[in-house]
Formats: C-alpha cells, structure tokens, sequence
C-alpha cells in the first residue's frame, strides 16, 4: 500500500471511526437505564413490556414471568460435522410453547456461500411474523439452545442489532431449564395466527465487512488508538496455525494484530443428569462478572482492557463462521462494553480470500 494511498485509508479509517463513536455515545444517551437497575426492577419492567431487557435470565426468573408475555424461541445450531439434527431434537423436547429459528435459514445470501449471515430487514420481518408468527409488540423474546450457551448470544445479537432490545437469552438454555426441574412438551408445535411484521432497521455498527477489516488491520492498536481490537473465539490452536480449521483446504492462522479469546472462558461447565438417562451430560453457563473481566485482562492485557472498558477502545469479535463470536459480544455486554461488533464473515470469509493476509504464531 502506497503511502499516499496509506494516509488517504487512514483519513477514511479515522472518520468512519469518528462515526461510529458518534453513534454509540447517541445511542449510550439515549438507551435505558435497565442494566444499572437492581434485577428485580429489570424484570418488572420486562414484565410490563418495556422497551427493553435484561440480556440474560435465569430459569427461575423466565418461568416466573407470565407466559403471556413471553415468546419463546429455541435457536440450536450444531457444527456442519455434528450427528446432532436440531429440528428434530426441538420435535423430541422444548420448552413449552417454544418455536424454532433457523438461523442458517434466516440469513442472507453471501457470494462465498457463508451460512448465518445477517438477514436483512425483509428477511427478519418475513420470519418473526409469517414462519415465527409473533405479533409484533406483543411480547419478549427469550432466546436458548441445548448446548447451554453457543448459538443463543448470536441469536440475540441479531435482535438487538435490528433494535428489537426485549429479548434475552436463558443462561444454561434448554439443559438449565430442565435442571430446574421445569416442564418440557414435544411433537409439533401450535399454530397461531401469522402476522405482518415490520421491517426494521439494521445498526449497522453492530457489523464489520471484510473490507472493513482489512482496513483496520492494516493499522498497529498500539500506535493507532482509533484502531479496533479484532478478539478471536476459535481455539488457541486454530488461532496460531497450529490446528487446522474444520473447512478442508481452509488456512488457519489469524488477522494481523487480533488477539486470541477462545469463547469458552467465558462459559461454565455443569453437569446434568437427567431422570430419564443413566449419563450425566454437560451444558455451559455464563461465567460470574469478575470471571468475565479476568477473561478480557487475560486475552488483552490490561492497558487494552481498561481502554476497552471505558469506552476508549472499539472492539470487534470474530470466530470460525459468526457463531461463536456471538458469546465474546454478549460477555462484554454484560461487564458494559457498548463499543462491540461482530465480524460477520469471521475466519471462514476472509481466509477463503487469496488476496488475505494471514498471520500465524503469536
């Protein structure tokens, strides 16, 4: 890159980014005050259909909440080498009432062929009211998979991106639920009346493009403040190039200056044994708020984690596919880090490309 053509990226960089810092201190102003409220005030004003959430409810807490008020929404997603069928273990148990999203399904098309990619509006409006059949304004969406946690954060990245902030998802999902001894029903689920939803809008803040990307990787964190810090969710080992990526013929190895946060240090791991099986099995719940911040010290450091927590430093989360960066999003969410977007494309979309440039080792 010429140094002409460095200044005129950089100037270009630099007012994009001014941009985007203008549009999260609106949105900061302008947000509720939920999140610093004890949570028995968040529930109350969840219940009463406020504007918005807790990003996260336990199953005590969901079940207490009429279910009038509550659309329930199970969103598993399994890895493409996985046995497991996601329809079909919704079909066999789910939480009562719950429907099924796709999130494969509701996506956009990518010329590379990525799955999961951001709907548009259209997409997203066509799903909740006609696939979905919720009626708009009508209640919360609460969010789960049968990992625990895994596909859910991305699930509700999607809501909140198009400005849907009455959602959250359930900490420990559909294992948790059961744990809690909570009922379950199978079979197919009830119809109700479709609806037409309105399209929203997009933030796209919330999003980064390849393009974007490569642009910021083409400036030093250390010596560039406004450059943002790409945090990566996959393994250690697929991040240094080490391991090698679940995609035949997929290069591993990272982007220029990212730093390596697998997603599941932010995550817990329990054990569940059902009445029905004679194993126990595992599922992942959030981690306590000092985990969550160790977590971040530990990937970042602790200059860049305290820049990042004030507010000084964007962040954007990154992974395989856009699935799991999802969890990297919603733990810094909950420790109140607002200046956070997702790398749609992740590893997959930008090692596809020859022209990328893919470092390995620390």
């Amino acid at each position: 890159m010429g140094g002409k053509s460095l200044g005129r990226s950089l100037e270009s960089f630099r007012a994009i980014s001014l941009l985007r810092n203008l549009a999260t201190m609106l949105l900061r102003l302008f947000s509720t005050r939920s999140a610093v409220l004890p949570r028995f005030l968040a529930l109350r004003r969840m219940s009463t259909f406020g504007d918005n959430c807790p990003l996260v409810l336990t199953p005590r807490q969901l079940r207490e909440l009429p279910s009038t008020e509550v659309s329930i929404l199970d969103v598993s997603w399994h890895m493409p080498n996985s046995p497991r069928k996601a329809r079909e273990e919704f079909a066999k148990e789910r939480i009562p009432g719950a429907r099924y999203l796709d999130l494969d399904e509701v996506a956009s098309q990518h010329e590379l062929g990525l799955k999961h990619m951001m709907p548009t509006g259209e997409i997203f409006a066509e799903a909740c009211g006609m696939r979905l059949e919720f009626q708009f304004g009508q209640s919360v969406h609460e969010i789960y998979d049968t990992h625990g946690i895994f596909s859910s954060p991305r699930a509700l990245f999607m809501f909140r991106s198009f400005n849907h902030n009455r959602s959250s998802i359930l900490d420990g999902g559909l294992p948790a639920w059961k744990a809690h001894n909570c009922p379950t029903e199978s079979g197919e689920p009830t119809t109700t009346d479709k609806s037409k939803y309105p399209v929203p809008t997009l933030n796209e803040a919330a999003i980064r493009s390849y393009e974007q990307v490569v642009t910021n990787a083409a400036f030093d964190p250390r010596e560039e403040p406004i450059a943002e810090l790409v945090l990566d969710a996959r393994s250690r080992g697929r991040f240094l190039g080490t391991d090698p990526e679940p995609r035949p013929g997929l290069s591993s190895g990272h982007l220029p200056y990212a730093k390596s946060l697998p997603f599941n240090v932010f995550l817990k791991t329990n054990e569940f044994k059902s009445s029905e099986a004679s194993n126990s099995a595992s599922y992942t719940t959030l981690r306590s708020s000092e985990d969550l911040h160790a977590a971040l010290e530990n990937a970042v450091g602790e200059e860049y984690a305290k820049e990042i927590l004030a507010g000084r430093r964007g962040v954007v989360a990154s992974c395989g596919s856009g699935m799991t960066a999802g969890v990297i999003w919603l733990a810094l969410q909950m420790i109140g880090v607002e200046r956070v977007g997702i790398y749609d494309e992740s590893w997959t979309g930008y090692a596809m490309r020859e022209e990328s440039k893919i470092e390995k080792g620390e």
